[in-house]
């Protein structure tokens, strides 16, 4: 007997060490299947069609993000550009304040000439390429008059397209302490620009569905500076994935770069391989032996534009037209038809995982209003999102759903007088008849 409980109270001790044993297993081999092995701060990897996030490691943290700053300079020009306010052969005077720090060569810049003139375009260009600092501030001034105005640009575009978690302090992402003392009002002298990985890729998201044009620059290598004159400087492009650089990555053809001691080495990357396109952002990228070096960034991107690439596909989850079954229609009111069939109006495609296609299930939600004829084909009646019923969903950069209209698939005309009488009638008698089965109901 006393063998028997020793057993007995063996086994209840090992049931608890086996479950969580089990429980340990289970969640090391769910997260083998998205360890990537990239030694960073921060990263995200994302579909720049839809917007839909496929990977990320501590997106929401904000952290240094150094140049990559100069994407919403970009994206602040461009828009300038399209609404006239700038052009390319538009002319910009040298100020004190670029002038210097022009001559800072440790700095990334193209040296300036104290009573130079420059060309918004070249200007543009030494930004996109070459990530140059003063040519940065140059283009600031001349759309806001300061960089101290410039910033309200850059914080009013930020809340335009729902950043979070930013801080800018000034145009190129370089740490004020390296501004002469002539940083923006209102900015400490040891501020630097801060933004989670997440809002880094909304950022660059937007950009390139606004400006696509953005990538005829950034996917330049190399080019000269004021080439055939005495100022020329080569250019070669920080974004060493580019082809023909050192870590050239099918289908790179930008975006930005970034590097401060604060900051780290940073990198937003994008890459279309086959029609699909995809932008990453990592953040303080280290190589394995823990040291910050301009390589690790390009490697980290690229392990996750492999992962991106290899594992997902585009595939379509809900077709044109698609019907739910016992939702084929809707009831509609004073028409000459009870009702008004409905179909999912545009297709919905995601890209996934192959082995997951089918956790992407399509809900369908439909207005709470009621119809009444005439009713016309193509009216919105409701919407179908899709769901991922297992496995991770980080969702989409945008904070939506993704979702698709659903509409009538043909007209129903109102109907007649006579038509519309006899259907008063029904509809009387019927609530009457209602009445008095309920009535009679209630009394047994």
């Amino acid at each position: 007997m006393k063998t028997a409980k020793k057993v007995s109270w063996f086994s209840l001790f090992m049931i608890p060490l086996l479950l969580i044993s089990t429980i340990v297993t289970t969640s090391t081999s769910a997260s083998a299947e998205t360890d990537l092995g990239i030694n960073v701060d921060a990263a995200i990897l994302i579909d720049a069609d839809t917007g839909q996030i496929l990977y990320e490691q501590n997106a929401d943290a904000s952290l240094g993000i150094a140049s990559m700053s100069k994407m919403m300079t970009e994206y602040i020009l461009l828009d300038a550009i399209d609404e006239g306010k700038i052009t390319w052969d538009q002319q910009y005077r040298v100020t004190e304040y670029t002038y210097r720090m022009s001559q800072n060569r440790e700095l990334s810049n193209v040296p300036l000439r104290a009573d130079g003139t420059y060309t918004i375009k070249e200007l543009y260009e030494a930004m996109a390429i070459y990530s140059a600092n003063a040519a940065t501030v140059g283009i600031a001034e001349t759309i806001a008059g300061s960089e101290k105005e410039f910033l309200k640009l850059m914080n009013k575009k930020a809340e335009e397209i729902g950043l979070e978690g930013y801080k800018f302090v000034n145009a190129t992402g370089l740490n004020n302490s390296d501004l002469f003392g002539m940083q923006p009002e209102g900015t400490g002298p040891e501020d630097e620009n801060v933004m989670p990985a997440k809002s880094v890729a909304r950022l660059a998201y937007h950009l390139l569905k606004d400006h696509p044009e953005v990538l005829k620059t950034s996917s330049i290598s190399k080019k000269v500076f004021r080439e055939g004159t005495d100022d020329q400087v080569q250019m070669d492009n920080w974004n060493w994935m580019l082809p023909g650089l050192v870590q050239a990555y099918e289908g790179v053809d930008g975006l930005k770069t970034g590097s401060t001691l604060l900051a780290g080495q940073c990198f937003t990357g994008t890459a279309e391989r086959n029609g699909t396109r995809l932008i990453t952002v990592v953040m303080n990228a280290k190589d394995s032996n823990g040291n910050s070096v301009r390589t690790a960034r390009f490697d980290a991107a690229a392990k996750l534009f492999d992962y991106g690439f290899g594992q997902f596909t585009k595939q379509e989850i809900v077709p044109s037209d698609y019907v739910f079954k016992g939702k084929e229609s809707i009831k509609i009111t004073k028409g000459k038809e009870n009702s008004v069939d409905i179909a999912v109006k545009e297709p919905i495609s995601l890209i996934v995982k192959s082995s997951e296609k089918d956790s992407y299930v399509p809900k369908l939600e439909l207005n709470k209003k009621s119809y009444e004829a005439a009713v016309k084909k193509g009216t919105v009646v409701g919407k179908v999102v899709v769901e991922k019923t297992e496995g991770e969903d980080y969702g989409f950069i945008d904070g939506r759903s993704y979702s698709t209209d659903v509409v009538t698939t043909n007209s129903v005309e109102r109907a007649g007088f006579i038509s519309l009488f006899f259907q008063g009638v029904g509809s009387f008698f019927g609530s009457v008849w209602d009445g008095i089965s309920g009535f009679v109901g209630g009394l047994f």
